[in-house]
């Protein structure tokens, strides 16, 4: 059963995809619509349509306000770069790992199939070893895959 969160998320996602990636919703309608407090609506932006999940939020508060989601258009190489460069640092979390194979999923660099594979390389019971090793050895063997993602974008470029 889906939570209130997810439904809010869903309807969000649906507008977006229909109007190309930008959309104006007002945040009293929508907590009208879901039977729920704005403050729900608020959580909703904050953790699910965050920079670091690839959207961007403008909110104009008062009478005329609204608030404005942006699905910011992803280049698949500079993501893959900034994942290299900025986010898998010495070591990696579980949770930080599955939030950047996420992340990939979401702006359509990879598919279904290779975040499967992806995320059964970053479970912990994938790499039986103690902390603090374990999350060195994720944060290694994530770098390794996006890197292999990178060459293979590369590739297909230069085709």
């Amino acid at each position: 059963m889906s939570t209130i969160t997810d439904l809010i998320t869903n309807h969000i996602l649906l507008l977006l995809r229909h109007a190309d990636g930008e959309i104006n919703i007002q945040r009293n309608e929508l907590a009208e619509k879901f039977s729920c407090a704005p403050s729900q609506i608020n959580y909703v932006l904050e953790t699910r349509f965050s920079i670091d999940k690839g959207y961007l939020v403008e909110s104009k508060r008062g009478g005329g306000g609204y608030i404005r989601i942006f699905k910011i258009p992803v280049d698949a190489h500079s993501l893959l770069m900034e994942i290299i460069d900025v986010q898998i640092g010495r070591s990696l979390s579980q949770i930080e790992a599955e939030k950047i194979v996420q992340r990939l999923l979401d702006a359509g660099v990879i598919k279904v199939n290779q975040a499967n594979i992806m995320y059964a390389a970053i479970q912990r019971e994938s790499i039986p070893i103690n902390l603090p090793w374990r999350d060195i050895v994720r944060a290694s063997i994530l770098r390794n895959m996006v890197r292999a993602l990178l060459h293979q974008s590369k590739k297909e470029e230069g085709e």
